[in-house]
């Protein structure tokens, strides 16, 4: 997976044209989040739900991706970082619920699995293309590209999973798919969280330089008064 250094982190998301490519990844983002929860339920299948939930943590996150366009540089490393500790979390869910369902194994629908797994890699395929050109830029513009590239893998590991159980007639491949996403929300956790932390400590930097130059400043112009003051007492 590639890592979140070595890139330009210039871009901001300052542009009509990326937000309108958020606006309609949004929206395919919401629709496949109810498409595949529903025949992840139907079909007895972890690795859809686990899917459409990264769908629905994907609607959610690029809406405040959205909405923190423009803002201060805080605010978008507060949201960047938010996005990365929901994705923990979430990893966190679906570790516990597939350990969970493996005491319990049922196997899924093959079928449902795989025509689900088509159409929604068909739709973040959509995702992945058109951020293509974003890929890079600050933590939250770089949050989007990741989330987009994990669900693009992601399906494709359903897609295999449905087909290593309509081989072997097990819910295992499933289960194994189920828990390979989870590791992967953990690594783009972790991608999201550095270059977050890593701009706040940027901007506290910067914020410590200013507040030293001004107080510098400050001192000089105070000194340059007392040597005036001193001189003209002196004359006098």
């Amino acid at each position: 997976m590639a890592g979140c250094c070595n890139h330009q982190a210039d871009f901001t998301g300052i542009d009509p044209v990326y937000k309108r490519i958020l606006i309609a990844i949004i929206l395919i983002n919401g629709i496949m989040f109810f498409v595949e929860m529903f025949a992840g339920v139907q079909s007895n299948s972890q690795s859809l739900q686990a899917d459409a939930l990264d769908f629905l943590g994907d609607t959610l996150t690029y809406g405040i991706s959205l909405w923190v366009i423009g803002k201060s540089l805080s605010l978008r490393s507060n949201i960047a970082l938010l996005k990365g500790v929901s994705l923990l979390l979430m990893a966190i869910y679906v570790l516990s619920s597939t350990l969970y369902k493996f005491w319990f194994i049922q196997t899924p629908d093959a079928g449902i699995m795989g025509s689900i797994a088509i159409l929604a890699f068909v739709a973040n395929v959509v995702s992945v293309l058109l951020l293509m050109k974003y890929k890079d830029g600050d933590a939250n513009v770089r949050s989007v590209w990741l989330c987009s590239r994990n669900d693009a893998i992601g399906n494709l590991v359903v897609l295999i999973a449905a087909s290593g159980v309509w081989v072997t007639d097990s819910a295992l491949p499933d289960l194994i798919v189920a828990a390979f996403l989870a590791t992967l929300f953990l690594s783009s956790a972790k991608q999201i969280i550095q270059q977050a932390n890593q701009e706040k400590r940027l901007q506290r930097l910067s914020t410590n330089e200013h507040e030293q130059k001004q107080s510098n400043d400050h001192c000089s112009l105070k000194a340059e008064d007392q040597t005036h003051n001193h001189q003209h007492e002196h004359k006098h």
